[in-house]
């Protein structure tokens, strides 16, 4: 069928597509901006796979929650100004605002998500010379999209160039009035004057905050509920191990004493070295068990499981989301992380184990590793964080795996064991 002019007869200059190509062109222009949106796996946190009275529906938080849900809604069908939510880690935010980017991009109209930090990051790297993406052309991408995502803006650890790139970028949607959706966990009394006065100017400014409420199932995420680990403490520490030579047991002493200055005073970082069954795991949930006895917030994750933990959240079936649980990780205030090793060897789990690193080596967040690797076996983008001495403490416990020599039967005394090591179980 032709298209017709206005005055009913067919229009032969005029190129319009045919019925049949419509909806495959729709499916195309849909590819295009999910593809343009830098949503990837977020794609699927939709308003219609959240609760609209969030997961604490027995208390008053889940009235509060359905009020920001509503307001997520309206902005989602029409974005103007800015829409503003805070709150802490697993609050729902996060997916409110890929919620938001969703409808939109359904609605054929093209939005963009990322997070700060993701953000200044590519801005670095743009200044690489074999960078696909010029940093002027990223930047301008990010200034100028008409729905901008902003996930997890802070200035906590900012240095001045990324504390001047947020506040360009900010400054400039601001000015011209650019629909942008920002999520924190920052109070926005704690701004500097000139982005708190755009985060609360009422002729454009939308400001909810999205409270945690009830415990949800990420409180009880983490290996310290297993019976094993609860007995690791320090008054079980055995670092006088009668089967180990002096300089061992002054080693595993040393040890024992660096990791217990840990418990008292968590700051910076605490990288433990050694092989299987050296006392490091033991020290480690010592350090956990110590904080939380004095009521102080502490996450104990096995490396591996954590991995596992985080693929299960793609699962439908799950009732946690990917962005909640991997933030509550990222802001511990104290994390401690068992076994890193080798199952760091994919490149998806590189990826989430440096993102997880980077952003608490920039944060300056309390944290502990074990590993039974060297740190130059380790990818060097995180064990130069490790390493980092203005941050971080690493000490190699030389101590033998007590597990093995314990059972042994040529160890059943002080004489013998000490003769077995020295001759290097050789026998």
């Amino acid at each position: 069928m032709y298209p017709l002019s206005t005055s009913g007869r067919p229009d032969f200059s005029r190129v319009v597509p045919c019925q049949c190509t419509k909806q495959e062109l729709k499916r195309e222009k849909l590819a295009q901006l999910q593809q343009y949106s830098n949503l990837g796996v977020l794609s699927r946190l939709t308003f219609d796979t959240l609760i609209p009275v969030g997961k604490h529906v027995k208390d008053r938080s889940g009235e509060e929650f359905k009020r920001v849900y509503e307001a997520a809604k309206a902005f989602a069908a029409e974005p103007k100004g800015w829409l503003v939510l805070v709150g802490p880690g697993g609050c729902g935010k996060t997916h409110l605002a890929c919620a938001i980017a969703n409808y939109r991009l359904n609605m054929g109209q093209p939005a963009f998500y990322i997070g700060a930090a993701d953000l200044l990051d590519h801005l670095r790297s743009a200044f690489s010379p074999s960078s696909d993406v010029a940093y002027d052309e990223l930047f301008e991408r990010v200034k100028n999209v008409p729905l901008l995502v902003l996930d997890d803006l802070t200035m906590v650890g900012a240095t001045p160039w990324a504390k001047g790139k947020l506040e360009q970028l900010l400054d400039y949607r601001f000015n011209v009035r650019l629909p942008t959706v920002i999520t924190t966990d920052v109070a926005i009394e704690e701004f500097d004057e000139g982005l708190r006065g755009h985060l609360t100017d009422s002729e454009v400014s939308q400001v909810y905050v999205v409270s945690r409420g009830s415990p949800s199932t990420l409180t009880h995420f983490g290996d310290l509920e297993l019976e094993l680990l609860r007995k690791m403490t320090f008054k079980s520490f055995d670092y006088q191990r009668a089967d180990l030579l002096l300089e061992m047991r002054q080693n595993l002493e040393q040890a024992y004493r660096i990791a217990l200055d840990f418990a008292r005073s968590p700051q910076g970082w605490l990288v433990l070295l050694g092989e299987n069954g050296c006392g490091k795991t033991h020290l480690a949930a010592a350090i956990a068990n110590h904080l939380r006895q004095e009521g102080k917030s502490v996450l104990f994750i096995v490396v591996p499981e954590l991995l596992d933990h985080l693929r299960s959240t793609f699962s439908p079936e799950s009732r946690v989301s990917y962005d909640e649980l991997f933030e509550r990780i990222k802001r511990a205030p104290v994390l401690i992380l068992d076994d890193f090793g080798e199952q760091s060897t994919t490149p998806w789990a590189q990826e989430k184990l440096y993102q997880l690193i980077n952003y608490r080596y920039n944060a300056r967040l309390a944290t502990v590793i074990t590993t039974c690797l060297k740190l130059d076996e380790i990818e060097n983008r995180i064990s130069s964080r490790m390493a980092d001495p203005s941050l971080s403490l690493v000490f190699n416990i030389a101590a033998t795996d007590y597990r093995t020599d314990v059972k042994s039967p040529r160890v059943r005394d002080a004489k013998s064991r000490q003769r077995y090591y020295r001759q290097g179980r050789s026998s």
